[in-house]
């Protein structure tokens, strides 16, 4: 029997035992969801092939597979805990998650949005949730999939129609590690009514040295005229895992931004998915990744251009040190008909050991004509004329070296548009680099 026949048994069974516990509880529709997932699970398993399987090639999901996690059983987290695992601020508002189930005691959503627990609005009528929730991810791959059939709870963030958030809200998912390895599985919503305005902060970390697993699933729906800032944090142990998937769909002059920062997780994968699907939406999407010691980090991007006159723009960096690997993948896919279609994406990789890997693999689909497309990326090591450069200024090796990195990680950093977020993203950047911790200390 194969690793990936013997996973795909033990997760249906365990699925079976989870879906017998919560016998009646919840809707149908949910119920119906929850099996049709685990159904098409039984097909497509988890995605360890080598070859034939493009989007995972440089990925070897093996150290998950191999492993047997159990579900993460309610654990309990006091407020000062949580500034020490993530970035906080008196002024963001909070909904806080741990082991994937809502913690009311640590969280302040405020009363300016709907920012509700999943389980809850579920129990209750889900009509808030039922016509959204899954509609995005559908079918998926098969770690999705799991996603679906297992979670328990996540956030729901809406708004109303021409509104415009005051504060940030800052969803936090917490995993406990005590115990064996343990897995949660957090989903998150976003509804962006028309015309209205989310600054929306997603944070995944861990509290403890133990080993877990993060499987989580993010569904963002931006209406007519609706703008979304997106920040999505991943500040996990390095003994953890995380794979995530966000899928957006944009309406008519609908704007989304993010920005993804990750240093954390033995192996860390987000899947992002943005469909451009009428006309005149627009996103930006910018990524900075950390890496040391033998993290495995990937993130995949695919860019759908489904209607005319639309912009795109894809930004992302690479910081990797010892011997640490990071993946990118970009695809920008241009639609028939998709006319005045505006889009660019780049990678770019600054490789601090020779032991470093950056793979990168931009590419470009397009079906339409009357397009602007473009692509680059670019992997490398500090140079001995920058270095020169800066000694010149009078500043020893080790010093040069931290401004070059402060400088190369700031270009995305500097986009950050939450003040407070920026100052923790920058401390979080060089503490992800173990080769300067000395020099701030100093």
């Amino acid at each position: 029997m194969t690793q990936k026949s013997t996973a795909t048994d033990r997760y249906v069974s365990e699925f079976e035992a989870f879906d017998k516990s919560i016998d009646g509880a919840g809707p149908d529709w949910l119920r119906a969801i929850r099996r049709a997932a685990i159904e098409r699970f039984q097909d497509v398993g988890l995605p360890t092939a080598r070859k034939g399987n493009e989007p995972w090639k440089y990925t070897n999901v093996a150290s998950i597979v191999g492993q047997t996690f159990s579900a993460a059983p309610a654990a309990t987290v006091s407020r000062e805990q949580i500034p020490t695992a993530v970035p906080s601020d008196d002024g963001w508002l909070t909904s806080v998650f741990v082991n994937g189930r809502y913690a009311p005691e640590l969280s302040d959503p405020g009363s300016g949005l709907t920012a509700k627990s999943i389980h809850e609005l579920v129990q209750s009528d889900g009509a808030g949730v039922q016509n959204d929730l899954g509609s995005l991810v559908g079918e998926g791959d098969g770690f999705a999939l799991l996603n679906t059939a297992f979670f328990g709870d996540g956030a729901f963030i809406g708004n109303g129609p021409g509104s415009s958030a005051a504060k940030p809200l800052h969803i936090v998912y917490l995993s406990v590690a005590e115990g064996g390895p343990t897995v949660s599985y957090p989903r998150t919503l976003i509804v962006a009514a028309p015309q209205s305005r989310l600054s929306v902060i997603e944070t995944y970390a861990t509290i403890g040295d133990g080993v877990t697993f993060s499987d989580a699933v993010t569904e963002i729906v931006l209406q007519d005229g609706a703008q979304i800032d997106h920040y999505r944090l991943l500040v996990d142990n390095h003994d953890s895992f995380h794979v995530g998937q966000t899928k957006v769909k944009q309406g008519r002059d609908s704007s989304f931004e993010s920005l993804a920062f990750e240093a954390g997780a033995a192996l860390g994968r987000h899947d992002l998915a943005v469909r451009l699907d009428e006309p005149g939406a627009e996103c930006s999407l910018n990524g900075l990744y950390v890496t040391s010691g033998k993290q495995h980090i990937d993130n995949y991007i695919n860019i759908d251009h489904a209607a005319p006159h639309a912009r795109s723009r894809l930004y992302y960096k690479g910081i990797l040190d010892d011997a640490s690997r990071a993946v990118f993948g970009g695809r920008v896919l241009v639609r028939e008909g998709a006319i005045k279609t505006n889009s660019h994406q780049e990678d770019k990789n600054l490789l601090l050991s020779d032991a470093a890997e950056a793979d990168s693999k931009p590419s470009l689909e397009i079906y339409a004509d009357d397009v602007i497309c473009g692509h680059g990326a670019t992997a490398g090591a500090v140079t001995g004329d920058e270095l020169f450069y800066m000694q010149s200024r009078g500043l020893d090796e080790d010093a040069a070296r931290l401004l070059l990195v402060k400088g190369f990680a700031s270009e995305i950093l500097d986009r950050t548009k939450i003040d407070s977020l920026r100052t923790h993203l920058e401390e979080l950047t060089l503490a992800a680099l173990p080769r300067f911790q000395d020099q701030q200390t100093r």
